[in-house]
């Protein structure tokens, strides 16, 4: 038996998208909710999201007339993923419809859908895609909340406060259900309160330990059940290193100081089983003066080239994809690897977008640019042998002028030309690289976040090694295991699987035993 310090029916660790909308759903019926979060902000890696949030089949894209449904989502994640966690990617699938209207019941909490393409070409894809987005929260609506969401990358990192601004994308999740949260008058909202230990009692998790910022210990009980949704393991060198994870803590999107592992780490000592890992929703990343990465996606120019100078992906591959290519082309040879592009925007203008942005001069004072005014002597700039790399851009130019990639592809697939301008060339997702001044960024692996974790069922009950439930104690997002394996089948199925299941562990909660 332990000493309370604090008492409440669901304690929820970590506060991104799926941690505060499984909070969300336990205050709302009724429930009093403390959530913890080890940092000084809420949000976690969600608040540094595009929060495209793939759950198909909903009233959302039902009002934009879009012709999605959960039957068409079975169909695709069934071809990506098979027979695998087949209980769960039925719950995942036949939830989201659910998750989506009783969040929009409250006036904090509405959606749009924005074309975003699914990522794999098979039977069920949507083209243009079916994830949807939270609407943008303006700063009068959100008030001092504002100050409690982690902002943008760019701000965060330099330790500045969140500007004055409209919340958008994940901001506007994180700032929206934080707003509902306080409407239920049932939720104690709690930053720099960092759990560490697992507290059961004849086998049943009954609360934690955790350790705030002045401190204190603070024993917490929980009656109903602990929920555990504080992120994976990408934030600790220590642990990716352990579990034979590609890339590196600095070259990660997670926030700085967090998702450290350590409620994964905590299950393992009580008994839970884990899985995937050495897994993570990988993306190239540009590096960044400081030697972090920042996120690049929606490629429409330029080539990449491995230290040898030559292409060896499609870069119009959507992120994950990519990252996967960089790794399966091995890391001697592929990190770094450079974008090669020219000033036929108008000069040095990266043709990605990078997340977060940093100024090109300030790229190229660092020397993570670098810029020429000929294909051979960019080449001797950054140490690949120049007739290499002309002999790869002319080659590659070649193909841009009869609009067919012969080696990769690159503009076969709808994804590949989604984010390009209009453009009269042959290949939209093809322009030649041959207006100079030259450029090479750069470029090394990052990702949105491990995916790897504790092994659970369909209502996220955390599962010892041997199959059987922790009582007590759900996991969600990447705290637990990914129903998606090495699979990213479309943007937002991070926050989406999240978003589920956190919501069908408190429903399991609220199950009479």
């Amino acid at each position: 038996m332990q000493d309370w310090d604090l008492r409440c029916d669901v304690l929820v660790i970590g506060s991104g998208g799926g941690a505060l909308t499984g909070a969300y759903t336990a205050a709302a019926n009724g429930l009093d909710t403390v959530v913890v979060e080890k940092t000084a902000l809420f949000g976690g890696t969600s608040s540094y999201s595009g929060a495209s949030i793939w759950l198909p089949g909903t009233v959302v894209q039902e009002r934009a007339g879009l012709d999605d449904s959960t039957e068409k989502a079975r169909t695709y994640l069934r071809a990506l993923l098979g027979d695998a966690e087949l209980d769960r990617q039925e719950a995942y699938v036949t939830t989201a419809p659910e998750v989506v209207n009783f969040l929009e019941r409250d006036p904090n909490l509405e959606f749009e859908y924005q074309p975003f393409p699914d990522y794999f070409d098979a039977p069920g894809r949507m083209d243009a895609g079916r994830s949807i987005n939270p609407l943008d929260l303006p700063a009068e609506t959100v008030g001092p909340l504002r100050e409690r969401v982690r902002p943008a990358p760019i701000v965060d990192r330099a330790g500045r406060s969140h500007p004055d601004e409209t919340l958008v994308a994940g901001r506007a999740l994180i700032g929206r259900l934080l707003l509902a949260l306080e409407g239920t008058g049932r939720a104690d909202l709690r930053t720099e309160t960092a759990a560490t230990k697992l507290l059961t009692d004849d086998g049943r998790v009954v609360g934690v330990e955790a350790v705030t910022s002045a401190g204190e210990t603070l024993r917490i009980r929980a009656d109903h059940g602990v929920l555990l949704a504080a992120g994976g393991i990408e934030g600790s060198d220590e642990m990716r290193t352990a579990n034979g994870t590609p890339g590196r803590a600095e070259w990660s999107m997670g926030p700085r100081g967090a998702n450290t592992g350590d409620m994964i780490a905590a299950a393992v000592e009580i008994g839970a089983g884990t899985a995937l890992l050495d897994q993570a929703w990988f993306c190239p990343g540009v590096e960044l003066p400081d030697g972090s990465g920042a996120f690049m996606v929606c490629v429409r120019g330029g080539i990449l080239v491995d230290a040898a100078g030559r292409r060896y992906l499609n870069e119009s591959l959507p992120y994950d994809q990519f990252g996967r290519a960089m790794i399966a082309h091995g890391t001697e040879a592929a990190l770094p690897s450079y974008l090669i592009f020219d000033s036929s925007e108008g000069g040095p203008v990266l043709p990605a977008m990078s997340i977060p942005e940093v100024p090109a001069d300030e790229h190229l004072a660092a020397g993570t640019w670098v810029c020429a005014d000929t294909i051979a002597a960019l080449a001797e700039k950054i140490g690949i042998d120049p007739d290499a790399l002309s002999d790869t851009v002319e080659r590659f130019n070649g193909f841009a002028q009869r609009g067919v990639d012969e080696d990769f592809h690159r503009g076969e697939d709808p994804y590949d030309t989604f984010f390009c301008p209009p453009s009269d060339r042959p290949n939209p997702a093809l322009g030649r690289v041959a207006t100079g001044p030259f450029y090479a960024a750069r470029i090394i692996l990052s990702d949105l976040g491990t995916k790897g974790g504790v092994t659970t069922d369909a209502d996220a009950r955390v599962l010892r090694e041997d199959g059987t439930a922790i009582e007590g104690l759900y996991a969600a997002g990447n705290t637990s295991a990914s129903l998606s394996g090495a699979i990213y089948p479309g943007p937002g199925v991070p926050l989406g699987t999240a978003m589920t299941f956190s919501y069908r562990a408190v429903r399991h909660m609220l199950t009479p035993s």
